[in-house]
């Protein structure tokens, strides 16, 4: 069986989604906060190498159905059929337990692989994307990471032909709107693009998602970047607004501006009352705003705009209001996976479990709570 190549990451919300891979890497590569392609080159994939992984895949699914046939299954997808690739007698190479559970969820969505297919010239994706539709027709959604820059680069024909051809998705790196701070972290953008290119997706009829980073300007620039990014967001108006808490990782380039002091970090409470001034400038938008990552320490602060604003607020105050005990008790039974909203923590079972859980680690570990917070966040990355 011929290999089907993949990349390293894929979106939260691709979860159930087949993985393709477009390109190898980032053709930018230059983002302090992100570590995940350092010291890998970008390269473009052939479109010859794109359609052999699909023809593989093809391949898979009808050998899949033909053992559910034989199985007894008749021809679906089932638990009982799903286990027996996964964990039966005989094995399957990892392609076909991949493929088998993307057909149990439903066979629908496609991430392209990896950080920018849009780099990739328009007429050679939408070969891609045609050939892909056309050979596994279950498929509804497909979706990609997308730098700003290159779609602002695109045509508005190009952007509807990339609409037409099944492109229904593109996750988008905004992470801030204030100019400084893009260029501190060696961005790549300015806000204007970042504006451009939004509402060029928008305006080809592609659901878009761009991502924002909350803690990302430290202590010198967090006004300005929650004050901005909502600016940005206000004039693009994305289908979804998704949060990725900034996390500050030894691997990463941005860290030796913290070493240095050049980049003071937020502590939790700091962010949340950055991210509450952001929330509070955001108008006009009809975004849906999503919360979908254990870094972010509030969870609730998810809903559809306009509606949801003013409960998000509340859900903000609800915390700041806490004693510190209480916030200190609440950020590791978050970090540690207990707690999921502020309302686990009237489950006093829950609480008193955390809380002993807290007086151990602060007796064992002398540097206090923050440290070991810290290590749980890095583990999520």
């Amino acid at each position: 069986m011929t290999d089907i190549e993949q990349g390293p990451i894929r979106p939260p919300s691709e979860a159930q989604s087949l993985l393709l891979r477009i390109t190898r890497n980032c053709p930018w590569n230059r983002c302090e906060f992100c570590h995940i392609y350092k010291g890998q080159h970008f390269s473009p994939r052939t479109v010859e190498e794109i359609k052999k992984d699909i023809d593989a895949i093809h391949a898979i699914v009808s050998e899949i159905k033909a053992i559910s046939w034989n199985g007894g299954f008749s021809g679906e997808v089932t638990p009982a059929l799903v286990k027996s690739i996964l964990h039966g007698s005989q094995p399957y190479p990892d392609g076909y337990q991949n493929i088998v559970l993307w057909l149990y969820r439903g066979g629908k969505n496609v991430f392209l692989q990896d950080a920018n297919s849009l780099v990739v010239p328009t007429n050679k994706l939408v070969e891609i994307l045609t050939y892909l539709k056309n050979s596994l027709p279950s498929i509804e959604r497909i979706t990609t990471y997308s730098r700003a820059r290159t779609i602002a680069k695109k045509s508005a024909e190009e952007m509807r032909d990339l609409h037409d051809a099944g492109l229904s998705r593109i996750h988008v790196g905004l992470e801030s709107g204030y100019d400084p701070l893009l260029n501190l972290v060696q961005k790549g953008v300015t806000a204007k693009e970042l504006i451009d290119a939004g509402r060029k997706v928008k305006q080809a009829g592609i659901s878009l998602s761009e991502y924002i980073m909350p803690g990302l300007g430290g202590k010198a620039m967090w006004r300005e970047h929650a004050v901005e990014t909502a600016k940005v967001l206000n004039e693009i108006d994305p289908d979804f607004i998704r949060v990725r808490t900034f996390k500050a990782l030894q691997v990463m380039p941005i860290y030796q501006k913290v070493e240095t002091g050049e980049l003071e970090l937020l502590s939790d409470d700091e962010i949340v009352v950055e991210q509450r001034l952001m929330i509070e400038n955001l108008d006009g938008i009809t975004s849906y705003f999503a919360s979908d990552h254990i870094l972010n320490l509030l969870e609730e602060l998810e809903g559809k705009f306009p509606e949801a604003k003013e409960r998000m607020l509340a859900a903000i105050d609800r915390y700041l209001a806490l004693s510190q005990d209480e916030r200190n008790n609440f950020r590791l039974g978050r970090r540690a996976g207990y707690y999921r909203s502020l309302d686990d923590m009237q489950n006093t079972e829950l609480y008193t479990r955390v809380h002993l859980i807290r007086q151990r680690l602060e007796k064992e570990n002398p540097g206090g709570l923050d440290p070991m917070i810290s290590q749980l966040m890095e583990s999520f990355l």
